[in-house]
């Protein structure tokens, strides 16, 4: 059977879409710990128009964090289709992980987002907020299945509020929750 192409969005403000962004749900991945709460994403417009990536998750207490680069896929294209760059395992900055960062629907004042790539083996639902309505959330998980993805798959995010600061959290051995993650530890 074959799929429909995927709608993403048109010229996405990217200024308006840095800071923060909290993980409402995803599709379990093997970048991130199994018991994860509190995920959320910060991005950071640098100089040369790429973004800094900071994606944290917090484990039986513990800050586990990844960083990376995220830039346009094609920088001559109005859709907002994005590449993921991270290093792992991130201490041995040499194996270069790249995934797709496409975003399938944003809400006019960027405060909720749908996150998918094209394989549809990932999928992020993402708010500015610690807590969404589940009218809207609902309207999301809609628009990821009218997009071909297999929500079943969905996994709520639990989220405090107010959410950890990071500074005030113990550390987690940089890298090492990806690598537990990795082999199902």
């Amino acid at each position: 059977m074959s799929q429909k192409t995927m709608e993403v969005v048109k010229n996405l403000d990217i200024k308006r879409y840095m800071g923060r962004w909290y993980e409402m749900a995803s599709f379990p991945s093997r970048f991130q710990p199994r018991n994860g709460v509190n995920t959320r994403a910060t991005y950071t417009l640098n100089e040369d128009g790429t973004v800094h990536v900071l994606n944290e998750t917090f484990t039986d207490g513990k800050r586990g964090f990844i960083e990376g680069t995220a830039y346009k896929a094609d920088p001559q294209s109005d859709e907002a289709k994005l590449k993921v760059k991270f290093y792992v395992p991130p201490f041995l900055p040499i194996i270069p992980i790249v995934g797709d960062y496409w975003v399938l629907h944003l809400d006019d004042d960027y405060q909720y987002a749908l996150i998918g790539q094209p394989s549809r083996n990932y999928l992020w639902v993402l708010c500015r907020q610690t807590h969404m309505d589940d009218e809207i959330y609902n309207q999301l998980v809609q628009k990821a299945k009218d997009e071909g993805y297999d929500v079943s798959k969905l996994h709520k995010t639990p989220q405090s509020n107010p959410p950890p600061e990071g500074d005030d959290t113990p550390k987690d051995t940089k890298g090492i929750w990806w690598i537990k993650s990795l082999l199902g530890m």
